[in-house]
């Protein structure tokens, strides 16, 4: 249902007294992550309202049930033996929205939203921030936990709170972020991995049609403009759009180069001694904190695996090195075995050891 109070807007589920849906019958992982590998989990339970996936949670918790939280499965590796557990598959809906502070616009959206749908959304109704994030699969409530991020935009730049139930106590916990421990590609829900599930992500967003100022060359170069300007969110959504799509990262049933978890390594992170290791044209670019951080890509590359590096099922994408791909067939034994041949491949070369980006649920790189 939709509740309108003047600037202020709910978009709800209502909740309700029916149970949530319970599959039995091992279902397969694999069909619910976009790499589309992964063994059979003992159960599985769909939680549709908040209510349902608290009480659920908990419940589970208190009798030492092994538990799973599935999202979108975006950013999921699970192993051939699947999870000898429940898993409870997270379909909570509802965007609250608040514009009535001049600050911007205010949303808080459930864990269970579509990521990409919301940023086509607030795009629509005016509110910029969310446009250089285009095109990522997966869930809301994920977001703040990989600290998702692409063009050289963050989610953790925008949130304002994350709703959680804390599984160490039980009890409902609101984390500012100052609390996340933000950083590239992490946060303290993924180092602290299991203890806070989120339950929704508040967002402040700016009001206005123009973008965020376009902080990467590749994308600047998309728009026809300079590093630090700024261009209609429309344009920058679709300019992000043609970019993943040509990588292969924007998810297509018929394109095998999309049956993937993304990037599979995170870009590494250096010292400025380690830096100095590499040769003279690799990518540096430096951070805040100052360290530097190169491109995993142009490491593989150079490394010698190039694009659709692979003889079997699991090969890398024919558009982008950076993403490990099901052909078809493939298992998790197989697209870890290509992963580990990779990381060699690089640690032999430069010394650096790539780190893996996606969750790995009963196997290990």
């Amino acid at each position: 249902m939709i509740l309108g109070y003047g600037s202020h807007t709910v978009i709800m589920k209502p909740e309700s007294d029916v149970r949530p849906e319970l599959v039995d019958g091992r279902e397969l992982l694999g069909e619910h992550t976009t790499l589309r590998v992964g063994g059979p989990a003992r159960r599985m339970i769909i939680a549709e309202t908040e209510s349902e996936l608290i009480e659920t949670v908990r419940g589970l918790d208190a009798a030492s049930e092994p538990l799973l939280i599935l999202g979108g499965g975006s950013n999921l590796l699970v192993g051939d033996s699947g999870f000898d557990g429940t898993v409870i598959k997270i379909a909570t809906r509802g965007v609250d929205e608040d514009t009535a502070a001049r600050s911007g616009a205010v949303i808080t959206v459930a864990a269970g939203e579509s990521w990409d749908p919301l940023v086509s959304y607030a795009i629509e109704r005016g509110w910029s921030g969310l446009e250089a994030m285009s095109g990522i699969p997966g869930l809301v409530g994920a977001t703040p936990i990989q600290n998702v991020g692409a063009y050289g935009a963050e989610v953790s730049e925008l949130i304002s709170t994350v709703r959680t139930l804390d599984r160490s106590t039980g009890q409902l916990t609101t984390l500012f972020p100052v609390e996340c421990g933000f950083g590239y590609r992490t946060s303290r829900f993924k180092s602290d991995l299991g203890r806070f599930l989120v339950l929704s992500v508040t967002f402040q967003l700016r009001l206005g049609s123009m973008s965020q100022q376009i902080r990467y060359p590749e994308l600047a170069r998309a728009l026809g403009i300079e590093v630090g300007q700024r261009a209609p969110a429309t344009e920058v959504r679709q300019a992000v759009l043609a970019l993943r799509t040509a990588k292969g990262m924007v998810l297509a049933d018929d394109d095998h180069d999309t049956w993937s978890a993304g990037s599979f390594f995170t870009n590494p992170l250096l010292t400025s001694v380690q830096a100095r290791t590499l040769p003279p044209e690799a990518p540096r670019f430096s951070q805040a904190d100052g360290m530097i951080k190169t491109s995993a890509a142009w490491l593989i590359e150079r490394a010698g695996f190039g694009k659709g590096y692979g003889n079997g099922a699991a090969r890398l994408s024919s558009k982008h090195t950076l993403a490990l791909t099901n052909r078809g067939g493939a298992t998790a034994a197989d697209l870890l075995s290509l992963a580990r041949e990779i990381r060699a491949g690089v640690q032999g070369k430069f010394g650096i050891k790539l780190v893996p980006e996606p969750v790995l649920v009963g196997c290990e790189l």
